[in-house]
């Protein structure tokens, strides 16, 4: 019988992970971190449903990467959670959070097994240390250490998160409104992934696979008298300027069709559409920028950029090298990875008749390898 919904948790902003990468994007062989714990839950149980909670930013990256449904978090963990219960229909939740990304199969047979007539079954670890609390030792004996997944009656959580109150987990909701919590043996091996430090206690992680990416893009725009030309980020002296919605800058926005073409995230428009008042004039080099930030943040380094304008006119070749520092400037690239090739249509066909300029682009992409940090 397939009772159980599966949310896992994955909307944080990583603020204490301090690398390039969010943690939930760090890639393990070749799939980020959110995808291999999904995955491997998926390999373990029959699920009815499984629920992934992404932020805003990433939750379109994700839908690119699998058939899963996909939630918007809130600006906690709290109501994130509580946002994904909403599509939950299943009398039993498993929930856990996405950095606690080694599973250990006996320990989660463990929990499900032990749904019967229970409010919230919890595994946890026995605390071998001594602890102090305010400056006077506790016994060690009557304390645990909680981890995730938890296993909850669905109608019993949704009640005790109907509260103002802040609770960091499940079961300190449940108890809060007089729930039986039933403990059941942890896991070392389900270790949480906060800081750089914890990948080394992470065995289940493979290193990146050694692949390159490569995305190809074009972009077209026609003149329009009066304003500003820019390309590369670099205005030239001509009489006219690009027709588009934003600064019409076709050369970036070619490499930035290109880029998301390499990490598999769609096109420009998807993510700054002319359809947006946000983007009117918008200067297409904070556009560059904010895709190379978001490539960063989903795990990815970038190779190299290599692109061709055509253009009949305005003459280029004084702009070329101007061009090429600015580009990687912005690409945060040394110069020598980003190659800018121009030449004309021969005369043939509208951008002969000087009406507009292509630009064609080709970018790689690599994985970030977190095994050198």
């Amino acid at each position: 019988m397939q009772d159980i919904t599966l949310i896992l948790l994955g909307a944080g902003s990583a603020s204490r992970f301090k690398l390039a990468p969010k943690k939930q994007w760090l890639w393990s062989g070749d799939r980020p971190i959110w995808l291999k714990v999904a995955d491997d839950f998926q390999s373990l149980y029959s699920f009815k449903d499984t629920i992934i909670v992404s932020s805003k930013d990433d939750i379109h990256s994700m839908s690119n990467f699998a058939d899963y449904r996909f939630v918007e978090g809130g600006d906690s963990r709290q109501n994130s959670l509580k946002n994904a219960l909403q599509e939950v229909t299943t009398p039993f939740v498993l929930v856990s959070d996405i950095a606690r990304c080694c599973l250990d199969p006996e320990m989660i047979m463990r929990i499900i097994e032990t749904k019967k007539n229970r409010r919230c079954v919890v595994p946890t670890l026995n605390v071998v240390d001594t602890l102090y609390f305010e400056g006077h030792p506790i016994n060690r004996e009557s304390a645990k250490i909680i981890q995730t997944p938890q296993l909850s009656c669905t109608q019993t959580l949704k009640e005790a998160l109907s509260t103002h109150h802040a609770f960091s987990d499940e079961s300190s909701a449940i108890a809060a409104v007089g729930g039986e919590i039933c403990f059941v043996e942890g896991s070392a091996k389900a270790h949480k992934l906060t800081t750089i430090d914890d990948l080394t206690k992470l065995p289940c992680l493979e290193r990146p696979i050694d692949k390159t990416l490569v995305g190809f893009g074009i972009d077209i725009h026609p003149f329009e008298s009066g304003k500003p030309m820019m390309l590369c980020g670099i205005e030239i002296d001509a009489p006219f300027g690009f027709k588009a919605h934003s600064d019409g800058d076709v050369a970036i926005h070619a490499v930035i069709d290109a880029l998301l073409g390499a990490a598999g995230l769609g096109d420009i428009g998807e993510f700054y559409p002319d359809t947006s008042s946000e983007y009117r004039g918008v200067d297409s080099s904070l556009l560059l920028k904010d895709t190379v930030t978001r490539l960063h943040h989903l795990g990815y380094s970038l190779g190299n950029v290599d692109l061709t304008i055509i253009a009949q006119t305005p003459k280029l070749l004084s702009y070329k090298k101007d061009m090429r520092f600015n580009l990687a400037k912005l690409l945060n690239l040394a110069p020598h990875l980003v190659n800018i090739k121009a030449t004309t249509a021969e005369k043939l066909g509208w951008i002969g008749r000087k009406e507009g300029v292509a630009v064609e682009a080709v970018a790689t992409l690599n994985y970030y390898d977190w095994t050198q940090q």
